[in-house]
């Protein structure tokens, strides 16, 4: 996918799901159900602990896009070394999202084409990951500080494209949107480990479909 068009993705549905140390085949049903939902923003993320565990992530990578193509554009999370950006690349994520300000790993996403997101949490990490090529930056953890931390954080740096992730559900994102990110991340509040290992996918796809209900009404209401 044109990664213009991943960056206009973002901003418009405004919401990626988290998807954290799930096994490839359960990655595939809780990727149809988020779809279904109407989230097809998804990142993957890398386990840091070993390198062995780096498989299961790029299996998910690869099994989500296997399997519903471009209906779904896939990311990968916890990027934190060159190895991983490339190994994300060769998997076929879109995107990278890292927790940290890494800007030789901002440059490097984008020579690979892809969209980078790295995690800043003061106004002094967000300005240099913008300045080193982000296309958004994550406040992260947003939930520390709330919406209001946001809206602060807009006030000097309005020209910043913020996603609020940490801490974020459906209480509290629309919140976090009128305090003036443009989209949110949401991982363990939406996708639910005991649901998945209880094949309760139906329960993450009305939850996912009552977050992007409200972000929708949200944004129609803000447009105008």
């Amino acid at each position: 996918m044109d990664k213009r068009r991943i960056i206009d993705q973002i901003e418009e549905q405004g919401c990626i799901a988290i998807v954290r140390g799930i096994e490839a085949k359960s990655c595939v049903l809780l990727a149809r159900a988020l779809w279904g939902g109407g989230i097809s923003l998804i990142e993957v993320t890398f386990d840091q602990k070993s390198r062995d565990d780096y498989r299961q992530t790029l299996e998910g990578i690869r099994s989500i896009r296997d399997d519903l193509g471009d209906k779904v554009c896939v990311g990968a999370g916890t990027v934190m070394t060159k190895e991983q950006v490339t190994m994300a690349k060769e998997a076929g994520a879109s995107f990278l999202i890292s927790p940290h300000v890494d800007t030789e790993l901002i440059r490097l996403t984008n020579e690979q084409d892809m969209v980078s997101i790295p995690g800043a949490l003061t106004p002094t990490e967000a300005v240099q990951a913008w300045q080193a090529g982000a296309a958004f930056v994550k406040i992260f953890p947003a939930g520390m500080g709330g919406p209001s931390y946001i809206k602060a954080m807009r006030a000097p740096l309005g020209h910043i494209p913020f996603l609020a992730v940490g801490g974020v559900n459906e209480k509290n994102v629309r919140s976090f949107l009128e305090a003036g990110a443009c989209g949110v991340g949401i991982g363990g509040n939406l996708v639910n480990r005991q649901w998945i290992l209880q094949n309760e996918f139906e329960k993450i796809r009305l939850l996912a479909e009552q977050i992007t209900s409200q972000i929708k009404a949200y944004k129609t209401t803000a447009d105008g």
